[in-house]
């Protein structure tokens, strides 16, 4: 039996020794991995060589963040670096303990080390929970080396642990475990007679096991789950597809509202839209309505992604997205999951320009370097005869008095005459704005006495 320590903390377990053998523990802590040669998946951060691999073998830890979605591994992983290091390894949950609690693993880790020598490994979970004065309350005990953290988090550190947390750990993300990862595990279930089901004798079928694999969406603790629930339902000991079925029952699609899944698939959302791709367009669509997602949203980052990659390139663009957000309130889910589809669609096929994008940004970079510069005389308003008297208005050319209502003249201040903002490509509507164009620069330089098709403009063209 593995004793507590002096301050009721167990030491870590001897290598052979499981820390979950209570046989009435779910399936997934049974079979939790005990050293890093069981432990199933993340080789970019385990195999031989890799970083965090060395530095546990090295016994270089120091304090690390573990970045990664539920069920990849990370108190797992926190458990082996304690056993691999000989630390006393001390839980902390950022759910259901508090600061009081910091102080006291704190306090006991000093007295720890002063009378053994010996290192603690303070183990958060969920440290994303913790606000920003909360996790202060790590810092100064974490640069004292009183003890080494070990945060586990499934949301994106940058925005959820503070600073100077931050640049005094080392940060690896786990990624969702691969099918053939999840089987290997759930077979190792199957077949382990002390901590797993092997005792059971429990057949099961190839199709039943990839579809669990399958469907456990990475997560391995959902996997195993799966099985031991599978097995309770399985009064013969033989598992088929349907049986695998039930006991998964309906799987929820990965979202969290507020979270950086969220920001990553309204990203993959946008960026399948502007790369003209509707197939992924009304993929990522779907699994954010599938996954909880608030449709409107979708509909502001459309509306968002009309005036930046579409622009006058279609100008009906912004206009189906506008009406498609009007018709989702007047409509409601699920019908208003049409017009969202049929907008997302138009959008990922319409022709793209980011002009309008580039012009307003380059227009407002001039507006700042020129925030004096005056309105040319011609153009000001004249409302009073001293303003006429001073000049205002002098010489405007009423443009519908001309050929194609188009007047020569200067509407840019003099500090910026000739400077081009806007350039039309050459997709859709705009490669008629940008014939339109060409032919008011040719007015242009014939009214400034060049032959017409002998000069160059500013952009190059003729």
């Amino acid at each position: 039996m593995n004793e507590p320590d002096l301050f009721g903390h167990a030491e870590p377990l001897p290598r052979n020794a499981a820390p979950d053998d209570d046989a009435d523990a779910p399936l997934a802590a049974r079979m939790r991995p005990r050293t890093l040669d069981d432990f199933v998946g993340q080789e970019h951060l385990l195999a031989p060589g890799r970083a965090l691999r060395e530095l546990i073998e090295k016994d270089e830890i120091g304090s690390v963040l573990l970045w990664g979605p539920p069920g990849t591994g990370k108190t797992t992983l926190a458990r082996i670096i304690a056993q691999r290091t000989a630390s006393t390894f001390v839980p902390f949950s950022a759910v259901t303990e508090g600061v009081a609690r910091v102080r006291e693993i704190i306090a006991e880790a000093r007295t720890r080390r002063q009378a053994s020598g010996r290192r603690t490994i303070l183990f958060c979970d969920e440290i994303h929970r913790f606000n920003k004065a909360q996790q202060d309350a790590f810092l100064p005990h974490v640069e004292a080396g009183v003890v080494s953290l070990i945060g586990a988090t499934t949301e994106n550190p940058s925005f959820e642990v503070i600073g100077a947390l931050l640049s005094r750990s080392r940060v690896f993300v786990l990624q969702p475990l691969g099918d053939e990862d999840i089987e290997t595990i759930l077979r190792r279930a199957l077949a382990d007679a002390v901590r797993g089901l092997g005792a059971q004798s429990i057949e099961i079928d190839d199709d039943a096991l990839s579809t669990i694999a399958r469907e456990s969406d990475g997560d391995a603790r959902r996997g195993l789950t799966a099985l031991e629930t599978a097995a309770t339902l399985a009064s013969d000991g033989h598992i088929d597809a349907r049986i695998a079925r039930e006991a998964l029952q309906l799987r929820f699609a990965h979202h969290d509202k507020g979270g950086d899944q969220h920001y990553d698939m309204l990203s993959a959302y946008h960026k399948s839209l502007r790369g003209s791709d509707p197939q992924a367009a009304v993929y990522w669509m779907a699994r954010m309505i599938e996954g909880g997602a608030d449709p409107r949203t979708l509909f502001r980052r459309a509306l968002a992604m009309a005036a930046e990659d579409i622009g006058l390139a279609d100008p009906n663009a912004l206009q189906m997205a506008v009406a498609a957000r009007q018709a989702f309130d007047v409509l409601g889910p699920p019908e208003g999951y049409l017009p969202l589809a049929e907008m997302t669609i138009y959008l990922a096929t319409a022709p793209k320009s980011n002009a309008s994008y580039m012009a307003l940004a380059e227009a407002l970079r001039a507006a700042r370097d020129t925030p004096a510069a005056p309105v040319p005389l011609h153009i000001r308003n004249a409302p009073t005869p001293l303003m006429k008297q001073l000049g205002h208005g002098a010489g405007y050319r009423y443009a519908h008095d001309f050929e194609g209502s188009y007047a020569s003249q200067e509407y840019l201040p003099d500090a910026l005459r000739g400077r081009t903002f806007y350039s039309p490509g050459s997709m859709g509507f705009e490669a008629r704005i940008a014939e339109r164009m060409a032919w008011w620069e040719a007015r242009k330089r014939e009214d400034a006495g060049e032959p017409r098709g002998t000069a160059t403009g500013e952009d190059g063209t003729e």
